[in-house]
């Protein structure tokens, strides 16, 4: 088989939308290779996988769980990677280290589209990649037309394997078996058991020629010599028809595609045949991955503070071998292990293909190439971090703890890079950016249950500004006597508006000396002083002043006293001007399949954007792009509708663009507020 190694281990990725099942699968391949005795369950909270308490409190999968296992006698890990787009972070790591992904999805035409960004992401990275139809015990709608509602996702043709075996039931019928296309063989469903072998049924006889003609036509097209033999109406061997789908898979041209219901281990048998047959080895993976020329090599797909172990950092080993003890990237490897679930077991060494869990490389990172000569270095395909698309503000309950917070944040973004934090210059506010509303809540979870760190979290303030529409003049006499010297300082200002985006700009129009050098610098610290804070109670830009004249003290004038009096001029004078709130406006970009554009130009609608333009997407068959302009505080929450009017899969960009005026009741709300909180 090509890029086939019997004797290395293998690596599947199990992905695909959340609720397809796919821990349900997980618990059911260790299952039936003898690595777990008994299977648990999302609903009663004891699966192998799920273990955490935030992905039991959500019964849903948060972070990547690996375990490594046998079947007929060949060594695999299986990582079940979370489901929900807000963790998709961690899915696309996995991904980069696995040789094959197993996406599994509902028998649910509607549910199809949540696989677009999944299967882009395969093919633009050539990783080979198969489908598992799960649940198909409860499925209401034909194959064939989930099958056409995957294919209008998928860029490679998809190959369906496997035609189920319907029977008449007390509520309607029920899938009890299926055609291999391949053998050309029926099985029934056996529960705990491997599917029996029986007798091809008359009725469905029809239906598998057809299907089956389908399968080598799709094979043809990658193949002179079976294209050949159909045309001639020749049969080809299984034996070949077996070897082509290897090849193809190998080379992520086709997609196979299999059924079955995990939760009953229905289908999950010939999964793992299907498997073991036609999935490449580490070395195909290696090329992908360019690393052929590497002695020992091991790319880290996951890092995990825990709270007793310390640092563990999850690679797989993809050349040499490596030992407990061993110098890799200058640091030395406190500890090796295989991973099973939550449960570690320590290992002396790992070899070629293996996926271990390796203690105490506080300088390795997530996409880091472990070597045993170098120094850390991340590797050149890894896939960038996701950009951030919500935020929450927030602080901690014990301000001693705020040093505390800053260290635990900084493991927890380095646990998962599509999370970030940082103090927003212009709100002071410790912010924590990440993929959605629960992507956050976890993370916020962790602080309290690891580090011990309750926070407060709120919605982020937005960068609102204000500036004037009107010139005035004004003066200022700051003038104090308290015994010994005194303060004494007198200015004359005008303050005008500028062109937006101009921001400050001062002038010195002191002339004979009415005021000396040495103190105009305070009236202009004095001014700035004052625009950190207008009449409406935000920063003011776009201002500019000019000092005119005044009068200064010879023995009692001094800096503070000019600084002084240059801040009551302009506390003055500002009010005076016509002092406007500007709300920030930013560029945004939002994707989305054809299917929702309507929608999302209503969203836009709603939250007071302006549509710039929209066209189709570049390397997105049947998705467009959208530009507009949007108030900085209509997109803070924006992602969470937007997944909500596209099936989970919209996305969207921001930058900041540009200051525009905010009148009427909004405005008034707006100062409001903040008058309220200060």
């Amino acid at each position: 088989m090509p890029g086939r190694d019997p004797t290395a281990p293998r690596c599947a990725a199990l992905i695909g939308p959340y609720l397809s099942g796919k821990t349900a699968l997980f618990e059911s391949l260790l299952y039936v290779t003898n690595a777990l005795h008994r299977k648990g369950t999302a609903k009663e909270g004891n699966t192998l996988g799920d273990a955490s308490p935030e992905a039991r409190q959500r019964k849903m999968s948060v972070e990547p769980t690996a375990a490594v296992t046998q079947y007929l006698n060949e060594d695999w890990c299986f990582i079940d990677c979370p489901g929900s787009v807000e963790f998709n972070q961690d899915t696309r790591n996995v991904l980069m280290i696995a040789d094959v992904a197993v996406v599994v999805i509902e028998p649910v035409v509607e549910r199809a589209l949540a696989l677009t960004g999944l299967f882009k992401y395969l093919d633009d990275h050539d990783i080979p990649h198969l489908i598992f139809i799960n649940k198909m015990d409860v499925s209401a709608q034909p194959v064939r037309e989930v099958l056409s509602a995957l294919q209008s996702v998928s860029a490679r043709p998809l190959l369906l394997r496997q035609v189920p075996i319907r029977e008449a039931g007390k509520n309607g019928d029920v899938i009890t078996g299926y055609v291999d296309l391949v053998s050309e063989r029926a099985y029934h469903y056996q529960p705990g058991r491997e599917s029996a072998l029986i007798q091809l049924p008359n009725t469905i006889l029809a239906r598998e020629q057809e299907a089956r003609g389908d399968l080598l036509e799709h094979l043809a097209d990658f193949d002179d010599d079976l294209l050949e033999q159909l045309l001639s109406d020749a049969q080809p061997s299984n034996d070949a028809i077996y070897h082509q789908i290897a090849k193809d898979l190998a080379a992520d041209l086709i997609v196979p595609v299999l059924l079955g219901a995990a939760e009953k281990d229905h289908g999950v048998r010939r999964l793992l045949k299907a498997l073991r047959h036609d999935v490449p080895g580490p070395d195909l993976t290696v090329q992908r991955l360019h690393l052929q020329d590497k002695s020992t090599a091991a790319l880290i797909y996951k890092t995990v503070h825990q709270p007793h172990a310390g640092k563990l950092s999850f690679a797989r080993i993809l050349a040499g071998k490596l030992t407990d003890g061993m110098t890799l990237n200058g640091q030395r490897v406190a500890g090796l292990m295989r991973p099973k679930g939550n449960v570690l077991e320590k290992t002396p060494q790992a070899g070629f293909g293996e996926v271990v869990a390796l203690g105490r490389l506080d300088q390795a990172k997530t996409g880091d190439l472990l070597q045993a000569e170098g120094t850390a270095a991340r590797h050149a395909e890894w896939p960038e971090p996701l950009a951030p698309l919500f935020a929450l503000a927030m602080g901690v309950e014990n301000r001693n703890d705020e040093v505390k917070l800053t260290a635990a944040l900084a493991k927890l973004t380095e646990e998962d890079t599509s999370l970030t934090f940082g103090h927003d210059p212009d709100t002071h506010e410790l912010l924590l950016h990440g993929q959605g509303e629960i992507h956050l809540q976890v993370a916020i979870e962790r602080l309290k249950s690891r580090y011990n760190l309750p926070v407060r979290v709120q919605r982020p303030q937005v960068s609102y500004r204000e500036t004037i529409r009107h010139k005035t003049a004004q003066h200022a006499r700051f003038k104090r006597q308290s015994g010994g010297h005194g303060q004494f300082g007198d200015v004359h200002i005008e303050v005008w508006p500028l062109e937006r985006g101009q921001g400050f700009l001062f002038e010195d129009r002191i002339v004979g000396g009415a005021i000396p050098r040495q103190f105009i610098g305070s009236v202009q610290d004095g001014v700035k002083d004052y625009l950190g804070r207008g009449p409406l109670g935000f920063p003011v830009v776009d201002v500019a002043v000019a000092l005119c004249d005044g009068q200064y003290h010879s023995v009692d004038s001094s800096d503070q006293a000019f600084k002084t009096a240059g801040r009551m001029a302009m506390q003055e004078a500002l009010p005076k001007c016509d002092p406007v709130l500007l709300e920030p406006i930013y560029q945004v970009e939002i994707s989305a399949p054809n299917e929702f554009t309507s929608r999302v130009h209503g969203l836009i609608s709603s939250r007071r954007g302006q549509i710039l333009q929209f066209a189709a997407k570049p390397d997105w068959p049947g998705w467009e792009s959208i530009e507009a302009l949007m108030p900085q505080s209509e997109i803070l929450d924006l992602v969470i509708e937007l997944r909500s009017l596209t099936q989970g899969v919209g996305n969207f960009t921001a930058h900041f663009d540009h200051l525009q005026e905010l009148t009427g009741r909004l405005a008034e709300k707006v100062i409001e507020q903040r008058r309220a909180a200060q």
